[in-house]
């Protein structure tokens, strides 16, 4: 069966997804957004957010003022001995889950006149050039038409291989886990600690919770057999880690883990999709705006389809801002990443940013965009 049409599509209801569609059917657009899950629910995600987004979510009503959520203004890094160095965050940032900031989210987009399905995945989505329309296949063999798409599924995605993305075809060595805990942490503060193969994020959110994310190694996890061996065979390694898993409370039944986690480039537009958040491209965790990137790239692709007269020209304004604002960014992400993760490399920059605090400062200022 063929659904009415819908004219924009959007795939995927994390951030960027949901601040598009959001500004798009608040300008009367004809916005239907489908997310494979059902709100709330949680993410393998740092949630930590650069204040370079906040002007423009405070202005756009996309706040959320009554969540109670911490105001980050100190970076912490530990080597992977455990000896750590602070410093401020010039614009600092601030901590809320995405089970807590996605599903406000979703109420929003909801109030805005946004259709969304939930609990339904696109199988195929296909741009048919003879007319001009978007073809999209569902998980229930429903299919719709779109005139745009924006693609906001992800990371990786099996709508990735359909669309025979390039970074498809390479394995990658990473695995993100996540906890939520309850521990002695500073809530004014985000903390990278690095530990054999790979590092780990800590922030407070709401709740007098803290988020747990790490970066680790597919080999050592086979090595290991578990991810709870792996913790303790290799994070606890580091004494800072050690200490924190000992001590906290951890708040779910199982961690939250996702695997093949590639920060290979990727295009903003393939297969004529505007592709936003993390289906763009993925900065390194270690540069803690992932969120702010996502956020910021639901709002360029939504104003490119509302900017553009012509197909071409929303692809064009689209690829343009969205290379202008984040491509350096990533290619630097993917640069310094080279710093984290071993003991040499991790005792060095640990020394560095000690000793020469400009330098932390200029990786933040490289990796993180201005308020808009």
């Amino acid at each position: 069966m063929k659904e009415t049409e819908n004219k924009i599509c959007v795939i995927g209801g994390g951030l960027a997804g949901l601040i598009s569609a959001i500004l798009l059917a608040r300008k009367g657009k004809d916005v239907l957004l489908i997310e494979k899950k059902i709100y709330p629910f949680h993410r393998v995600c740092g949630e930590y957010i650069s204040n370079e987004v906040l002007d423009f979510l405070k202005r756009e009503r996309l706040y959320p003022d009554s969540v109670d959520m911490p105001q980050i203004s100190r970076f912490e890094f530990s080597d992977t001995h455990g000896r750590a160095v602070q410093i401020p965050l010039d614009l600092g940032g601030f901590g809320v889950s995405r089970y807590v900031l996605d599903a406000w989210l979703f109420q929003q987009a909801n109030d805005a006149g946004v259709d969304v399905k939930c609990g339904i995945q696109v199988s195929d989505v296909q741009f048919e050039k003879s007319a001009e329309k978007f073809q999209l296949t569902l998980s229930d063999q429903t299919t719709l038409e779109a005139d745009y798409v924006i693609g906001a599924f992800g990371k990786r995605s099996r709508l990735d291989k359909v669309l025979a993305r390039p970074f498809m075809e390479k394995r990658s060595p990473y695995i993100g886990v996540k906890y939520h805990i309850r521990a002695d942490f500073a809530r004014d503060t985000v903390a990278l600690y690095n530990f054999d193969g790979g590092y780990c994020g800590l922030n407070a959110i709401e709740d007098q919770k803290v988020n747990l994310c790490y970066l680790g190694s597919r080999d050592q996890l086979r090595e290991c057999g578990s991810i709870g061996e792996m913790e303790r065979q290799v994070l606890w390694k580091n004494p800072i880690l050690k200490r924190i898993f000992a001590e906290s409370d951890f708040l779910f039944e199982k961690p939250e883990v996702i695997n093949e986690i590639n920060f290979e480039p990727k295009s903003p537009v393939e297969n004529h999709l505007l592709m936003a958040g993390d289906a763009a491209g993925l900065i390194t965790p270690l540069c803690g705006n992932g969120m702010a990137m996502a956020i910021h790239s639901g709002k360029m692709a939504a104003e490119a389809i509302l900017a553009g007269k012509e197909r071409d020209e929303v692809e064009s304004i689209y690829s343009r801002t969205w290379n202008a604002e984040f491509r350096q960014r990533l290619w630097v992400g993917r640069k310094i990443q080279r710093l984290f993760g071993a003991t040499g490399a991790s005792v060095f920059t640990r020394s560095l940013i000690q000793h020469i605090p400009f330098f932390a400062k200029q990786i933040i200022k490289k990796t993180h965009g201005n308020p808009f």
